[in-house]
Parts: C-alpha cells; structure tokens; sequence
C-alpha cells in the first residue's frame, strides 16, 4: 500500500505556480475513456482535440462537461458556433486519438468525418461508437482551462470497445 504524506497533496501556495507535488502523478494514474471534441469556427472550418476530460453532469437535462485549454484553436470555435460535438473514440481509434493530440494543421485531411444530423458539426463517425452533439449553456474559467458545459440536444451509439487512457499510455477495454 502507498503511503501519503502531507507534501504529496497539498494545494499549491499563492504565488507558488503549477500543480502541487504529486497531482501530475495522482492524475496519470485516473484512466478514462478518449474522446475528440469538435466544433466549426465562424468560418466553417473544422476543429478538433483530443479530450479526456469530460463526465457528466446531469441526466434532465441531459448536459455534460469538458475542459478545454483557454489557448485551443477548438474552444475559440466551440465559443463562436455555441455548439460541439463529443465524438467517444473505439479501441481502434488509437491514431485518429494521437493525431488530435498533436498540433497537426490539418487533422480532418486525414480522418474520415461528416456532418451531424442536428447541428452540422464534425462527426467522426468511422472512429467514434458514440457521439453526442451539444448546445452551451455555459463556460467558467478555472485556472488555464475553460470548463465548457453542453446540453445533450443527440446523441448515438454507444455499442462497441472504448479507447481509454491512463498511465500516459492507451489501453483498449476487454
């Protein structure tokens, strides 16, 4: 069994920058599922990132959230379309997931993707097994990262082998 001790958790101290001591560590340990959201800017150009924060928030109304990084191409569309799409990778999806990690300029050159039913936004539709396309209802800023809070207006699938993370690798479910 690990032990704990206080300097492993402690908050970060004002005008101490970063993570305290061991939450990078305690983190890469939480394995999740993958997921690419994406959104069209103002001028209809896709973007997309690989996600793994993302949970939940209630049932009625379906809504959920994801954190996305202030700086990211992806939240500036999500912010000027008002809508995004949550497309949750399968476990064969491992490349579609790392060329959406990477700061690739043309991501949709090399994936198949088309519009989704409801709100026109890009569909994964060969590398995810469940999508949900959503409408904001509101964003918080924390810290360097926007929390983006989407009301569930489709969603689909859901059958299949999801891709996950943890321990900075990918696992494939069983």
């Amino acid at each position: 069994m690990t032990t704990l001790s206080s300097d492993d958790v402690s908050a970060a101290q004002p005008g101490h920058p970063g993570p305290p001591h061991g939450f990078r560590t305690f983190m890469r340990g939480y394995v999740t599922g993958v997921a690419v959201v994406t959104s069209t800017g103002a001028d209809d150009q896709p973007h997309g990132l690989t996600c793994n924060s993302l949970a939940s928030v209630t049932m009625d109304p379906p809504t959920l959230l994801v954190c996305l990084d202030t700086c990211s191409g992806t939240l500036a569309a999500i912010r000027e379309r008002d809508s995004f799409m949550v497309n949750l990778l399968h476990a064969a999806a491992r490349q579609t997931a790392e060329m959406f990690a990477a700061p690739r300029p043309d991501r949709f050159g090399a994936v198949a993707w088309r519009l989704s039913p409801r709100r026109a936004l890009p569909w994964l539709a060969e590398d995810a097994f469940a999508a949900a396309e959503c409408d904001v209802v509101d964003l918080r800023t924390v810290g360097d990262h926007v929390v983006v809070f989407g009301r569930v207006v489709k969603a689909a699938g859901g059958e299949g082998r999801p891709l996950l993370y943890g321990r900075r690798s990918y696992l494939e479910a069983r």
